[in-house]
Parts: C-alpha cells; structure tokens; sequence
C-alpha cells in the first residue's frame, strides 16, 4: 500500500537538509509539487485505479530527488557526463535504500526506477513492461507540463544564472531551429545559447504521450506565454521564434494523441 502522507513527510524531511532559502532549491520544490498534482490528473483523466494514481503521485514526489544534491554540488540543473539528475536520483534511492523511507512494499520498486530514470531522457527505453511504461509516460508528460509553467513564471537567473537583457540578444543556433521546424526534439549537445534553451522547452510538445497535457499547454496558452516573454533584440531571432510560435499553435491544433 502507498501512503502519500507520510511520503511527503519524508520528502519535506529529505529536502530541509538543503538551504530552503535558495531560489534553485526552492524552485523544484514547488516543481515536485506542482509535478505530483499534474501526475495526478493525468492518471485519474486515464481512468486509473487508486492504486496506481496513488502510484503516478509517488514517482512524481520522488523524479527529481536527484535535483538537490546537482544544485548543492554544481548550483546549476545543467545535466552533464558528470551527472545525469535522474541516473543520480535512482543511485540515491535504490543503492542507498532510501527508497524504503517513501514506501515500504518493494512490488513497485521497479515501476518507480524506469519511470524515474526514464524521465528526463531524449526518449523512453525499449523493452519496459506495461506497467513501467505506463508510468514512464505519465511521469514525462506531468513534468514537461510543469516545466514550461516554470519557464515563464520564474525570474532568468534562477533558471540561467543570466540576466534577461543578455538573453534578449541572443541568437537561435540554425540546427536548433530546423529541427523545432521538422518536429523533433532538440538534443542537449546541440543546444548552444540561453534560446537554443527556450526553443528547446517549446520543442517538448513534440515528445507528449497523451492529450492531457497537450489540451492543458492549449488551454493555459503556454506556448504564447514562453515565447512571448522575451523582448527579442535580433530582427532574425524575432522572426524565427514568430514562425515558432505560429508552428507550435499549429501542432498543437492538429496533434491526436492516446486520449
């Protein structure tokens, strides 16, 4: 059995041994909470039992723990060859056995691992069972959603270490745009400037699983609010984030995903 209760207890335990106060640690805090409350709702718009909302909410309460320790040691959520957050998380959690602190029963343990593992990668593994990839898919489309509320509602030099006035003069590197244009996802290696970043987060939409979320992105007009939120300086640059912006609403229009 899964009690989110006392989960959250220990998570509130687990995250008080950082600096609280810090804009990077507070921030995915609320990113957790506002992961697990998506979570949720998608999993109950699926029609899911209670077991497995329940479920979708742990993994959601535990995708980032890897989050705090990257910001302690790195103060920055740039993942690299030297960490990977969600190979970091699981390291924590499943070699350390914290694991058991968040829930006792072992039944889901393999179920939250993929899922957490899976979830900040270009695209899910092969080879998952029905249940791990159910999850995985869950988990990848509560914290995309999220993620582009943060993009628009937090100041710049939490999420950059950069102030906005450099962001505003700033190039989109040409492969970033082609391949936003050409509906893939952007890979990390490729993305070179803090708008190869901001494309990057508008080319999530690409990589949703179900129509939860993308009616969600419509609803909230989260695309407008991301691409709108920078004053860009470059006439070229201001061009291309439009056709962005008017490519993106396009997809979102006509995309028919799992309901």
């Amino acid at each position: 059995m899964i009690d989110l209760v006392k989960a959250e207890k220990v998570f509130k335990s687990y995250v008080e041994k950082y600096n609280t106060e810090d804009d990077k640690i507070e921030l995915k805090i609320k990113h957790t909470y506002g992961v697990v409350s998506m979570s949720g709702f998608i999993a109950t718009k699926l029609g899911l039992d209670e077991e497995n909302i329940k479920l979708a909410k742990l993994i959601a309460l535990l995708h980032d723990i890897g989050r705090f320790e990257q910001a302690k040691k790195y103060d920055c959520f740039i993942d690299s060859k030297e960490i990977d957050h969600a190979e970091y998380g699981v390291e924590i959690l499943f070699e350390n056995n914290l694991i058991r602190t968040f829930i006792k029963d072992k039944k889901y343990d393999n179920i939250i691992l993929k899922a957490i593992k899976n979830h900040n990668k270009y695209e899910i593994e092969e080879g998952l069972s029905d249940e791990e990839l159910l999850h995985s898919k869950i988990i990848r489309d509560a914290d995309k959603t999220d993620n582009l509320r943060i993009k628009y509602t937090e100041e710049f030099e939490t999420l950059f270490d950069a102030k906005e006035e450099e962001i505003e003069n700033e190039k989109i590197s040409d492969k970033v745009y082609e391949d936003f244009m050409n509906h893939k996802q952007i890979r990390c290696e490729d993305r070179v400037t803090h708008l190869d970043f901001w494309v990057c987060f508008a080319g999530w939409i690409y990589d949703f699983n179900f129509d939860i979320g993308i009616q969600y992105i419509k609803d909230n007009e989260c695309i407008d609010k991301l691409i709108d939120r920078i004053d860009y300086k470059d006439p070229d640059t201001k061009k291309k984030m439009k056709e962005i912006k008017k490519h993106a609403k396009k997809y979102l229009n006509k995309v028919k995903l799992q309901k």
